[in-house]
């Protein structure tokens, strides 16, 4: 049976997630349990109480398995992977140590791929990848639209020792250079910046994205543009090609907007005025950056919907309330009457 195909449910079928501690490999362990998957998670430490979370989750008890293992162990990885149907491989360093990223991101890639073919029982790995690997390419033209078909440009980012954006793009190159040499079916999720509630007790590298202009610590915004994604959508793509027998190759995982660091922080302070939001730029010389295209079409064409960017940051400063990472505000901040957030009002005060 191809992966997906006569099912909607994961009944039966078991997984691996490795990282799935992590912000994205968490709400994927969560995802596939709703769904009635059995989860082998791989974790530094299934003892540790970062993984908690985990645990409690509905259907853990029952369903997921949390196994031991890092990166750089290939052993370990292939015992996890042994007999299982999938794959969503989501572990990777976070870090612009080159020694740090690069090396484990290309091994820990190629072990997994190893494992997911010696194993003769996974029908699909999906990889989590990263913008990271398709946007630095200073050659693009202004008005080109990024898809899946850029790559990010090697020597530029060992120029600007983007050691984060290098990394992943040599691992994503070595997973399929991996799939193609050993036969296995890969599919590769490129999400942009991850933002939304956090499952995990700790705020990882992209949540300061938003928590340092609510905190105090910046007084200036940068003059830069980002694409943002929904954790939960995020999680939701990879379910998606998992299951969707006809996915195949890379799909972008992204809003669709693109919005200057400005329009960030005026949506942040619409909704949460009682933080020290900053309102001036550090860059007050150069022109305003302007934001490029991005297209999400191949993952909407699978089905997959995205919540709106501002949703997206309202839902992580909500989550950092709930989690005493940040004061809970004095009144409650606007809200809609409906879970369907009101993008376009708040966009009315934004300038795109």
């Amino acid at each position: 049976m191809t992966v997906g195909e006569g099912t909607t449910t994961g009944h039966g079928l078991t997984v691996c997630v490795t990282g799935a501690g992590g912000f994205i490999g968490s709400w994927i362990v969560k995802l596939l349990l709703e769904k009635g998957y059995a989860v082998r998670g791989t974790v530094r430490n299934p003892d540790d109480a970062k993984n908690a979370h985990l645990r409690g989750l509905a259907g853990a008890a029952e369903r997921l398995t949390l196994c031991k293992a890092d990166l750089l162990d290939a052993g370990a990885l292939r015992h996890a992977i042994a007999g299982c149907h999938g794959v969503f491989h989501t572990a990777s360093p976070v870090t612009d140590d080159p020694e740090e990223m690069v090396e484990p991101a290309v091994r820990g890639t190629r072990y997994v791929m190893d494992a997911a073919a010696a194993s003769g029982t996974v029908g699909r790995v999906v990889m989590t990848s990263s913008i990271g690997a398709v946007a630095m390419d200073p050659n693009r033209a202004p008005d080109a639209v990024v898809d899946e078909s850029c790559w990010s440009d090697l020597d530029f980012c060992k120029k600007t020792k983007n050691w984060y954006c290098y990394g992943k793009t040599v691992a994503e190159r070595a997973a399929w250079e991996a799939a193609a040499e050993l036969g296995v079916d890969l599919v590769v999720v490129i999400p942009v910046l991850v933002q939304g509630p956090a499952l995990q007790p700790a705020v990882n590298a992209s949540l300061t994205h938003v928590l340092k202009y609510l905190n105090g610590s910046t007084q200036t915004y940068a003059n830069a543009v980002q694409a943002y994604v929904h954790v939960r959508d995020t999680a939701a793509a990879h379910l998606r090609v998992f299951e969707a027998p006809s996915a195949a190759g890379r799909y972008l995982c992204a809003d669709g907007a693109v919005l200057h660091r400005e329009d960030v922080v005026t949506i942040l302070r619409k909704f949460f005025p009682q933080y020290p939001i900053p309102n001036r730029c550090s860059d007050e010389v150069n022109p305003r950056k302007q934001p490029y295209k991005i297209s999400n079409q191949r993952l909407r064409d699978l089905g997959v919907e995205f919540a709106p960017a501002a949703q997206c940051l309202y839902d992580t400063v909500v989550s950092f309330q709930d989690k005493g990472i940040l004061p809970a505000a004095p009144a409650p901040p606007a809200r809609c009457n409906s879970e369907v957030f009101c993008f376009k009002e708040v966009m009315k005060h934004v300038e795109l």
